[in-house]
């Protein structure tokens, strides 16, 4: 037996560890060396948690492999402890986190920290253990199920690749499809049980799409955006028979620890979640699922804030898996795969679409209203009003409102510029009828307000809300029933009784047998967000609801019918919209025709970082564009007006995508240099933002 300081015995069988610390400092990201102890060799596998010292301080970490030898030429402490002997780190997942902290210039311990969740010692101990033998060394997965026949296609028949699709799926082939999914019901006779709800194919689809692979004795991997679309997602799972797990972050930390250990010992193969689920460690992977890839809650808001889209095509393309990602709508990220031949597409037939799709028309507003006072008691134009009369005489009416609260934004009533507050020059709102206007910035009352301007003293709508828009059509429609649907009351579903369902984008409940109609209220509030993905995002949002219409029936959309997004509304065409916009990106040399990084932070400390930059490791490529510093929006101190404000700057830095690893290397060196010199100020450095505007 070995000696080591202090006669503690070492291992002698691999008695070095690598172990990889979970510190977030750039220049530490790489495994340090330690020996193991006598003590420790039947517990210190590849993949558990350990304890060691380091820096003076006791931190975990991960073993990530055992070695005969150390290029270290110093003395090698020891570890302090293991903290669990289970191996929760597989190397399919230590391979991904590395590529994923190398992709987006992160380091390994903050994406380890998002692919495996804290440890709950009651949950590992109560976790059933796999019937099979495992590799002691490294806990490897149970092995794969045997074959099964694969189910019936259901409603993918309306999809003229759907077929195909499944039989590479069944082959075990890594098909790839950029999903355009179809809105409304399938084909009669091809809808699966629990499938019934308008709008809920998508769910049976990608339970097809997971039954047949798990038939062929693989994983899967399902991401949706929230926890109502996980709800539909489960329930067409559990109506195909399909034994799977759900990962959420509401589960709480014992079931959801219990429930990944059962994944990550091999007794359940199908995992759906939201996006942490990304990472979850099923073995044998066979295919890989994300809806609605433009979701902002697909974007991890944590350092290295990678996003679901780019981790599981990652995790596709690493695996051989196959991939499905899609919604109603398509993004331009989509569309660069399927432009580089990663992935094909996958869209219904005309004749199919022209069956489920409702009828979408546009109405101007601001125009229509002048002319028809009538009108403005409910500020809709006459179509939207004849529509929604209509749809109440045959079911609920679903009416979207992009912004919620009662009076979002107010401006002067004479010279029309904004009311803003007079202690930290925020926007004010009116949270509610009869109610004193506030700062949504600080909270301070204006009940003396007057206009900075012109000095009147009377307020007008700029910006009207969820709640207004419910009084105000409650006072047009009366004695019909008004639900309201957003913030932190969202509905899940609504009756089938004649309704007006007031909903914000994204919080808009599903009825049992679909809308009667929809109207699509202010359209010029999300066309004209100052954002670099305004109409898209304003496509996606108004397909969504779109599709929770009954096929054939009416849509209102309340937007300049001459706008692209608009049009491509109406004639549900979102791939030559997402071609038009990735062709306008790439003229102006925009994500995601190429790699942007956003450097934000104090002046000083954005200077200094792209100082670093230009001198570190190998340097900035030379293909690579710096635009700025420039200016960007206060941190204001919401809770304290008094406290003062940071100026803060940023810094784009864009190259071509083929260069898209130069530049996140050199990010990377960049912060180990500038977090080795232990000064500089905090700056945060974001490869391909989801927004840059």
């Amino acid at each position: 037996m070995a000696k080591g300081p202090k006669d503690q015995a070492v291992s002698e069988r691999l008695p070095v560890a690598r172990v990889a610390v979970d510190i977030s400092l750039a220049h530490l990201d790489r495994p340090f060396d330690y020996l193991v102890p006598a003590r420790l060799d039947a517990q210190a596998v590849p993949g558990c948690r350990v304890r060691v010292r380091f820096a003076g301080q006791l931190v975990d970490g991960y073993l990530l492999e055992r070695a005969e030898t150390s290029e270290h030429q110093g003395r090698l402490a020891r570890l302090e402890r293991v903290i669990s002997p289970e191996p929760v780190l597989t190397p399919e997942i230590f391979d991904l986190a590395r590529a994923v902290a190398d992709r987006y210039a992160g380091t390994l311990a903050d994406v380890l920290r998002l692919a495996i969740p804290p440890r709950h010692a009651t949950a590992e101990r109560e976790a059933p253990q796999a019937g099979t033998p495992r590799d002691p060394a490294y806990g490897s997965p149970a092995p794969a199920r045997p074959a099964s026949a694969p189910p019936d296609p259901g409603s993918w028949s309306r999809y003229p690749a759907g077929a195909a699709f499944l039989a590479g799926l069944a082959e075990g082939r890594p098909v790839r499809a950029a999903w355009s999914a179809l809105p409304g019901s399938a084909l009669p006779g091809s809808a699966l049980p629990g499938s019934a709800l308008p709008g809920s194919e998508w769910p049976a689809e990608i339970a097809v799409a997971a039954a047949t692979t798990a038939a062929a004795g693989r994983g899967v991997v399902i991401v949706v955006p929230d926890a109502r679309d996980l709800d539909r997602v489960d329930a067409a799972l559990t109506a195909t028979g399909l034994d799977h797990v759900c990962l959420t972050a509401d589960l709480g930390p014992a079931e959801r620890y219990r429930r990944w250990l059962a994944v990550r010992r091999g007794l359940v193969r199908v995992v759906a979640g939201t996006r942490a689920a990304m990472f979850a460690p099923v073995a044998g992977l066979g295919l890989v699922v994300l809806w609605d890839d433009g979701d902002d809650l697909h974007a991890e808001p944590r350092a290295p804030y990678p996003h679901a889209r780019e981790v599981l095509a990652l995790r596709a393309h690493r695996t051989g898996a196959a991939a499905l990602i899609g919604g109603f709508a398509r993004t331009a990220e989509l569309t660069q795969l399927v432009a580089g031949g990663w992935a094909r597409p996958l869209a219904g037939s005309a004749e199919a679409l022209r069956q489920a799709a409702p009828r979408v028309r546009a109405a101007p507003d601001e125009a229509e209203l002048a002319r028809d006072a009538a009108a403005m008691t409910a500020r809709l134009p006459s179509l939207a009003l004849r529509t929604a009369r209509s749809g109440l005489g045959q079911g609920p009416v679903l009416v979207q409102v992009p912004r919620r609260g009662y009076l979002a934004a107010v401006a002067c009533a004479r010279c029309r510029a904004q009311a803003r507050c007079a202690a930290c020059a925020g926007p004010l709102e009116i949270g509610g009828s009869h109610r004193t206007p506030g700062c949504r910035w600080c909270g301070a009352l204006a009940a003396d307000w007057a206009c900075a301007r012109c000095g009147a003293g009377q307020l007008r709508a700029l910006v009207t809300g969820a709640a207004r828009t419910a009084e105000e059509l409650g006072r047009a429609f009366p004695g019909v029933p008004v639900r309201t649907s957003g913030g932190q009351h969202v509905l899940a579903t609504v009756p089938a009784e004649p309704a007006l369902v007031i909903a914000t984008p994204g919080a808009e409940p599903v009825a049992p047998e679909g809308y009667a109609a929809a109207l699509l209220l202010d359209g010029w509030a999300l066309l004209g967000r100052p954002s670099l993905r305004a109409a898209e995002e304003a496509l996606r949002r108004w397909l969504n609801a779109a599709a929770l219409v009954r096929p054939g029936s009416s849509v209102v959309v309340l937007a300049e019918a001459t706008q692209p997004a608009v049009q491509a509304l109406i004639r549900w065409d979102p791939v030559t919209f997402s071609e038009r916009e990735l062709a306008e990106r790439a003229e102006l040399g925009f994500p995601p025709a190429v790699r942007m990084a956003s450097v934000t932070g104090p002046p000083e400390a954005v200077a200094d970082f792209v100082g670093a930059l230009s001198s570190s490791g190998g340097g900035l490529p030379d293909r690579a564009e710096v635009l700025g510093p420039v200016p960007v929006e206060p941190a204001l101190a919401r809770q304290d007006p008094a406290a003062p404000e940071q100026e803060r700057e940023r810094a784009l830095i864009r190259i071509g995508r083929r260069d898209g690893l130069e530049l996140a290397r050199a990010l990377h060196a960049a912060q180990a240099t500038r977090s080795a010199r232990k000064d500089g100020g905090a700056v945060r450095v974001q490869l391909d933002p989801a927004e840059v505007a």
